[in-house]
């Protein structure tokens, strides 16, 4: 990002605060995102491990584990016997037994694999402290729960309060396992909403982890999170255009423009159609850099800013090479398969949930990104009430029961001013998810720490020969921190 030339950087600025949950292509950009990171991570595992074994086995005797661990469907009522089975992954590689650190690493909203285990910021750090390294996925995503978990009346057991029971639980089954005592000191680590997950389970259970780091967390929830879209000029001028279109009817125009699958019946529609189109700007400039060479910031700059044709023909070349890069022949802009798609109880192993994290933006986060503001550049048919209404359509949740879930979750946690010790919230400058989380330290324990260039979740990234020297600096500093935090254990535990 430190490369950009003025044109690119300028453009940077109006795109710094732009969305991710706004529309299901931006889900298209994620899953695109997340299976670039495991190609990537494949290709580092065997000079890990040097040679990778393909199935590995739930036994001490590997040095990569994999296997299930039976938990209870409901943490909070013992009487309801009922059980799932998650996911967890442990690689013994690094480990200086017998009192070595043990390095959680936490999965949230998609599935989870064993390169949670082999690649990574955290697994560098593992090799240099001597950690064990563990895994959990989150339940309701991936394998880690039953056929019928996806239908209403059992995400109802999805939430953050059950997914750090399930990680106390974890905590007991690895402590009994390795026989830990408490010389082998515990941090997790986790990104977005597993960082938030990260800074709470600190939070919650201080007697269990020892630190935290959080990074790319959005620790404060909110409804409108109008601050994800605060944008400008050329986009913004080819948003308007569309609105234009829609409001003198030419419909045809844009179907025909933006590739639509079909035809545009009614506001639903049209609100599919102008989210799809901002959910590539959201993509981009969440997961700038992170291996979509035709998605990232620079590239969108460069075509957004090129005026040898108006920024309208510019959004739909943009809109065409998006198209080509995720494969794809045409816009999907039928909300009711937008609808039909979130009803799907159908459960799949891999990828993210998208059903399932709606679910938990209705019922404790909300997150919605709204252009209502007059300096967003995205279409005015972005507003709240589409997205909440989704909520009473597919889970029957009214917008106030959202406001008053968003409040309990703040309540809870304490929002952006959680006041944890031995939390250090790791942010980028361009992941617009910075905004709701902690960016200045509110101790001399609850850190935070802001790297210049990088998007969403960058740090947590194994370490490239590319990497810009923020990042490089900034992933020192949290090594840094983190062995800070184990010499200061290793003290206290000398002390008692």
């Amino acid at each position: 990002m430190g490369a950009l030339k003025l044109s690119s950087a300028t453009c940077l600025l109006f795109l710094l605060l732009l969305g991710t949950q706004a529309g299901k292509h931006f889900w298209l950009f994620r899953q695109y995102v997340l299976q670039q990171q495991e190609e990537r991570a494949m290709k580092e595992a065997p000079l890990r491990l040097g040679q990778l074994p393909q199935r590995p086995a739930p036994s001490s005797s590997h040095t990569l584990i994999g296997s299930t661990i039976l938990q209870p469907l409901d943490h909070f009522n013992r009487q309801d016997q009922r059980t799932f089975h998650q996911r967890f992954w442990i690689n013994e590689q690094y480990w200086r037994r017998p009192s070595g650190p043990i390095f959680l690493y936490i999965g949230g909203e998609s599935s989870l694999s064993m390169y949670s285990v082999l690649s990574g910021h955290h697994v560098e750090l593992a090799h240099k402290y001597g950690a064990l390294l563990v895994a959990l996925e989150h339940r309701f995503y991936g394998a880690s729960l039953n056929s019928d978990g996806l239908q209403d009346q059992n995400l109802l057991f999805l939430s953050s309060q059950q997914a750090l029971s399930d990680l106390v639980a974890f905590h007991w089954f690895v402590t009994q396992k390795y026989n830990l005592t408490p010389n082998n000191t515990w941090i997790c680590f986790g990104g977005s909403y597993p960082g938030s997950l990260a800074a709470w389970f600190r939070l919650k259970f201080p007697h269990l982890v020892f630190a935290a780091v959080a990074s790319s967390a959005p620790v404060r929830a909110e409804v409108d999170f109008k601050g994800y879209n605060q944008c400008r000029n050329a986009v913004a001028e080819a948003f308007s255009t569309v609105d234009s279109l829609i409001h003198t009817g030419q419909l045809e125009k844009l179907v025909k423009d933006f590739c639509s699958c079909g035809f545009l019946n009614g506001t639903a529609d049209l609100v599919d159609l102008v989210s799809s189109l901002a959910d590539i700007f959201m993509g981009a400039v969440q997961y700038n850099d992170e291996g979509i060479s035709w998605g990232n910031v620079a590239s969108l700059c460069h075509i957004m800013t090129n005026r040898t044709c108006d920024p309208y023909q510019r959004l739909m070349f943009v809109n065409k090479m998006f198209l080509r890069g995720m494969m794809m022949d045409c816009l999907n802009n039928n909300h009711q398969d937008s609808l039909e798609e979130l009803r799907n109880t159908t459960v799949f192993v891999w990828g993210v949930g998208m059903r399932q994290w709606f679910f938990q933006t209705c019922t404790e986060f909300g997150y919605y990104q709204t252009s209502e503001d007059s300096t967003c550049l995205f279409s005015r048919l972005m507003s709240l009430l589409p997205q909440v209404d989704t909520c009473m359509e597919i889970f029957n949740i009214s917008q106030d029961s959202i406001q008053k879930a968003v409040a309990f979750t703040n309540e809870y946690y304490g929002a952006d001013h959680p006041k944890a010790s031995r939390v250090l919230f790791v942010n980028g400058d361009i992941d617009p998810w910075h905004t709701l989380s902690v960016l200045k330290n509110q101790s001399h324990s609850e850190l935070a720490l802001l790297i210049n260039g990088t998007a969403h979740c960058a740090n947590m990234m194994s370490s490239l020969p590319t990497d810009p020297l923020p990042l490089v600096l900034g992933k020192k500093w949290i090594s840094g921190q983190v062995g800070e935090w184990l010499e200061l254990a290793q003290k206290m535990t000398g002390d008692r």
